[in-house]
Formats: structure tokens, sequence, C-alpha cells
């Protein structure tokens, strides 16, 4: 990775992976927080904060970028970061040779449980997937105008070291609630560095449903790693009685299962295509805490 200067927007829980991916880089990263500097350093990233507006220590470390990645959201206003920064990445960035965006399969609506891939029509449900529809736009389109290519990858549920279903096993905080034809796809944080660096290595752009090959009910990724710890996993609750709030009972508005051929097609390889090799590396390696030492379990 010598000689990539690589700047992400939004340097959070997958783009720090990608950081750890793309050792040899100069790497430069923002967040919303200083006291989140020093968590960025120890992941290899020289830290920035960004709040919406361009500062010079922000377009000084722009103007020499080779590689863009964007992880944050669009709000109401439109995307925070073409708002402030789309005349400068248009004109002011010579050395640029790609432009990563993370967004998310909820563009794609509900599908009843049928598949949908690259190819089908996106269908938002919510207003945060419209906007990420509108967002993806707007990124493809400043690509084309400046001749640099734009990989829009399309992510299901992260999950990963720290973030999995046995954190919440152990916290008590874990719930298997039953929708009749319910099923989400998942996607290991590491598939999503590893889909970015193989992406950014080739400069290929275009769409991809960054996702496992498993979309699957989530009672059942529950049951799974309460099996590998040895617990009782917690009671099925039906959907109606869930009391779930209204951003979680959206998700359950929408059930689909993704397709990831595009990414396949481009020569990518899933080091976890589905949850259960996933958890199982997690488990025996103890990387489900995210280095931390085994806490007891709550049990109910």
């Amino acid at each position: 990775m010598n000689g990539e200067n690589i700047f992400l927007f939004g340097a959070g829980y997958s783009t720090k992976a990608f950081a750890r991916e793309s050792a040899g880089a100069t790497i430069v990263g923002t967040t919303r927080s200083p006291e989140k500097f020093e968590v960025l350093r120890r992941a290899g990233v020289a830290p920035l904060v960004f709040d919406g507006a361009l500062t010079p220590e922000i377009g000084e470390a722009l103007a020499a970028a080779t590689h863009l990645v964007t992880s944050i959201a669009p709000e109401e206003a439109g995307d925070p970061v073409l708002n402030a920064a789309r005349a400068f990445i248009a004109e002011k960035m010579p050395a640029l040779r790609w432009i990563g965006y993370l967004s998310t399969v909820g563009v794609y609506g509900d599908r009843g449980g049928g598949w949908v891939d690259e190819a089908g029509e996106c269908r938002p449900v919510s207003r945060r997937s419209a906007m990420r529809v509108e967002a993806e736009q707007e990124w493809l389109a400043l690509g084309r105008r400046i001749g640099r290519p734009v990989a829009v990858l399309r992510l299901s549920g992260i999950y990963g070291p720290g973030r999995n279903a046995f954190v919440n096993l152990r916290n008590g905080t874990a719930r298997r609630i039953v929708k009749p034809g319910q099923v989400f796809n998942r996607i290991h944080r590491d598939d999503i560095a590893g889909a970015l660096r193989h992406l950014a290595d080739r400069a290929l752009g275009g769409v991809f449903n960054v996702t496992d090959d498993c979309p699957s009910p989530p009672q059942d990724v529950v049951a799974y790693a309460a099996s590998l710890m040895g617990v009782e996993p917690p009671p099925e609750v039906p959907f109606e009685a869930a009391g779930l709030s209204p951003m979680a009972r959206s998700f359950y508005g929408e059930a689909k299962r993704v397709s990831n051929r595009a990414i396949k097609a481009a020569g990518y390889r899933f080091r976890f295509p589905d949850y259960r090799s996933a958890f199982d590396r997690l488990w025996v390696d103890g990387s489900w805490t995210d280095g931390e030492a085994r806490s007891p379990i709550k049990r109910s």
C-alpha cells in the first residue's frame, strides 16, 4: 500500500478495519468527537474532526489523497460530505484514483422475502433509505463528472468483534423475536474491509451488495450463538408482543434475500460467507469480545 494516501470520512467500526487492511498507506480519518482520537491513532488513522465544515486541515489531507472512503449517512439537508466538499473533490484532488461510498441494502425496501440483486429497482420504505438512494446517485454522478471510479457498497446488518449475538447474550440483551417469513442478511466487518480493499486495489466502480450468502431468521442467529456458548437461548417472542421501538419495527417491515453476485463477479471471495462460520471463528479465538477478557454471561 506504499504510496497510497487514504482519506476516511467517518472513521468508524468498518472503516477502521479497512485501515488495518491498508498497512503501509498514509491514512487520515474524521470523527465528530475528539475523545475518539486515541482509538483512531491505535488503528493507524491520523484523526481530524469533521462537523460538516471543510477545515484547512481536512483540505490539506484531501488534496493529497489517492483514495476516498465515506461512511457518513445523509441527512435531510443532504450528504454532509458532498455539501462540504463536492467542489473540492472535483477541483482540488489531482491524485484521487478511487472513491468508496458505504450505503445500505435498505435501499431495496421490502421484497416479501424474495431475492434481489444489484439490478433490482430501489424501492426504499423509510426516509433514511430514500436519502441513501439520493446520496448514492450524487456520488455516482460526481464520479462520472470527474472521471473517477465510484464504488457504492450496499451493506447488510454489520457484526464482528465486539458487536454480535455473543455480546448480547453476555449482557442479557439478546432477544429472539419471531415474525413469520422474516429474514435478514448480515455481513462481517472484516468482509466490508476486504471488499473495500479489493475494489480499491482494482479501481473498480459500480454498485455492489456486500452481504453474506445466508439470509436467515434473526431468532436462529441468537440460538446458534447460544449453542456455542453452552447457554439456554432466550425464549421466542412474537413480533406483535415484542414492544419494539419505531426504528426497530421499521427494520422488521422489510424482508428480503440479498444477492452478492456483483462483488463475487468482481473476484472477491468472502472470508465469512455465513454467520455460522463467522461465529465459530469468533467463539474459538475469543475475538467476539473485541480483545477484552471474557466476562460472566448473564442468564435469565
